[in-house]
């Protein structure tokens, strides 16, 4: 059995608190591994490593850090299929969706390679006599990353590689359900020249989270979770002076108009709400069936979802692997089990499934997809973020009707509409109370050059993650007056109100 440690100035330390989890293999429910659990002083270690660090490479030329990033994304690139593969034997999802993955965190790497052009500054000359303002940004010092379970490579890459690039110090506390791609990529960084303590991977719990809120050498805190922990995260952090930014759960929803292609919107909805198997922020949870869209959407979904290849992510014929825990996949499927005595529709019931010709797969934790129909707003399914396999179809009259579904959810993270309507396309947009918005696009997560976060319960914090806001997150702005007065003109004592003259 193998143990999974930290990652602490530029190595692999073994756990010594005494304290550790188990790692399964979702699809067969075997332990693979034991993964350490920090304590406090292991925290304040990886802290202090990343201080020491700060000061040489927060002020290391610009041509460094990039030089770094461009062989770093050189080494993601070559090791892709590796890191593919922890995630598929800790996380369960298929290979190709664990690829694809892989492939949405880079684009963050590839845009921190460019991170001269966004530290530019600006500058005003002679703003009054023989006077210039310039605009700076410089880097926080040390910030630290905490990050789920349902991407372990691609979310620690949206947050780390900006913050570096910036000019700052990391400790990542990736999620202990699913760690070792964390620790590859710490050691792809150390490979590609990353300096010794620029970037520590800290395995562990609630302890080493609550200590990195805590800590007073940790400046600011990026986040992604479920809305309970987000909103710990952020009170938290504020708490003790910190800059954060939390992002939190979803329910996100899919309008169908009338106008819309329905197997288009048909074929979407199956992708969007069932790829690997639900466990997305940003998976559609609902569809929203507007005027008489319902019965037939309904049938074409229904359709296609009986036809889906479900097994362990690493056979290539799968299309959806198994939920992370056997303790979550019991959760799931109590919504579907308890649907109808809530005024649900049970139309396709997943919780009976079962991996046929593969016994090794029997006490794996995989869970068929389900569709539940005519969902009351009042319903636990419609409640509750169930972060599974689970689509939920609620009806509606009119346009305006389906808005206000919308808007009337808690959270706000992802929302999309389908049509061929370009009028209704705007209102939607403008109206939808969302961070990220899909015209027929059933999972609008931005390009990383954009920025990802939601609104309402979905995000807690002030700023979006990668893209412009989190470059902005992760330096602090500086603005800098100068004046090189003429010897001949002293200019006298004034003790009035400046003037730009």
């Amino acid at each position: 059995m193998k143990t999974i440690d930290h990652w602490i100035d530029g190595g692999p330390v073994t756990g010594g608190s005494g304290r550790s989890g188990p790692v399964h293999n979702p699809a067969t429910g075997e332990q693979s591994a034991t993964v350490s659990f920090a304590s406090v002083e292991e925290t304040d270690r990886a802290v202090a490593a990343a201080r020491a660090a700060f000061g040489n490479w927060s002020t290391s030329s610009l041509a460094r850090r990039t030089a770094v990033l461009f062989r770093y994304r050189e080494l993601l690139d070559a090791h892709r299929d590796e890191i593919a593969a922890l995630i598929t034997a800790e996380h369960g999802k298929v290979h190709s969706d664990a690829l694809g993955e892989v492939a949405r965190g880079m684009e963050i790497v590839e845009l921190a390679c460019g991170i001269p052009e966004k530290l530019k500054g600006e500058l005003s000359t002679q703003v009054s006599t023989r006077v210039d303002v310039a605009s700076l940004r410089q880097p926080l010092g040390v910030v630290a990353g905490i990050t789920p379970f349902n991407f372990p490579a691609m979310v620690p890459m949206w947050m780390f590689p900006l913050a570096i690039a910036c000019g700052n110090t990391f400790v990542l506390k990736p999620s202990e359900k699913d760690p070792s791609a964390s620790l590859l990529l710490a050691r792809l960084a150390s490979r590609a020249g990353l300096p010794d303590g620029v970037l520590n991977v800290l395995q562990g719990d609630r302890v080493a989270v609550d200590r990195l809120l805590e800590h007073p050498d940790v400046e600011a805190v990026s986040f992604v979770g479920s809305t309970p922990i987000a909103r710990h995260v952020q009170a938290k952090a504020v708490e003790h002076g910190k800059r954060v930014q939390a992002l939190g759960g979803a329910k996100n929803h899919m309008v169908v108009l009338p106008d819309a292609d329905p197997d288009f919107a048909a074929d979407q909805a199956i992708g969007a709400a069932y790829g690997s198997a639900g466990e997305r922020c940003m998976a559609v949870s609902v569809v929203v069936a507007v005027g008489g869209t319902g019965d037939g959407l309904v049938g074409k979904i229904a359709e296609r979802a009986k036809r889906l290849r479900i097994g362990p992510g690493d056979d290539p014929s799968s299309e959806m692997g198994p939920l992370i825990t056997r303790e979550h996949r019991d959760k799931v499927a109590s919504y579907v089990t308890g649907a109808a005595a809530q005024g649900a529709e049970v139309v396709v019931d997943g919780t009976e499934w079962t991996v046929e010709g593969r016994p090794e797969c029997a006490n794996g934790y995989f869970l068929g997809v389900s569709l539940l129909d005519k969902v009351p707003v009042t319903a636990d399914a419609y409640l509750d973020e169930i972060f599974g396999p689970v689509l939920c179809v609620l009806r509606a009259e009119t346009y305006e009707q389906a808005v206000e579904l919308v808007n009337s959810s808690p959270w706000g993270n992802g929302a999309a509409i389908f049509t061929r309507d370009g009028g209704a396309a705007r209102r939607f947009q403008l109206e939808v109370q969302a961070g990220m918005v899909g015209v027929n696009v059933p999972i609008p997560v931005p390009v990383g050059y954009h920025s990802f976060g939601g609104w309402k319960d979905s995000l807690f914090g002030d700023h979006h993650i990668y893209g412009n806001d989190g470059i902005a997150f992760y330096t602090r702005g500086k603005v800098v007056t100068t004046r090189w007065p003429d010897p001949a003109d002293r200019g006298g004592i004034h003790l009035g109100f400046p003037s730009n003259s």
